[in-house]
């Protein structure tokens, strides 16, 4: 399966057992935003793990109470976030103390996808 939606601030592209969000340049994503996730988890992934990747190719900012609310979606098994900037690596890395489930920071895509092999196989 793969779809694509698109909101006002992100766009979501669907797969089986992950999601890959781009964030649009500029947006501060809030703990308001919580609700279209658990919508999207809801509809795609009621009943089967997935993985959140966070693919970084724009700036914004996080306020990283949104992983308290985000780590309570039962299906969720762990968080990513691509980029290849230094500086999201580094709120990346503060930003993972916030969420209580496993939460990788990759390079590139295609590192990211094999970690959720991994993680949704065990």
């Amino acid at each position: 399966m793969k779809e694509t939606l698109t909101f006002d601030f992100c766009d979501m592209t669907i797969y089986d057992n992950y999601l890959v969000v781009v964030i649009k340049e500029g947006t501060d994503i809030t703990p308001e935003y919580n609700g279209i996730l658990l919508e999207v988890a809801d509809a795609y992934y009621s009943h089967r793990p997935f993985i959140y990747i966070s693919h970084r190719i724009n700036s914004y900012s996080v306020n990283p109470e949104i992983y308290r609310e985000m780590a309570k979606i039962e299906t969720l098994k762990g968080f990513a976030v691509v980029s290849n900037n230094y500086q999201a690596k580094i709120n990346a890395q503060i930003e993972q103390m916030f969420f209580t489930k496993p939460f990788e920071i990759f390079t590139n895509l295609d590192e990211a996808i094999s970690w959720v092999k991994k993680l949704t196989k065990s």
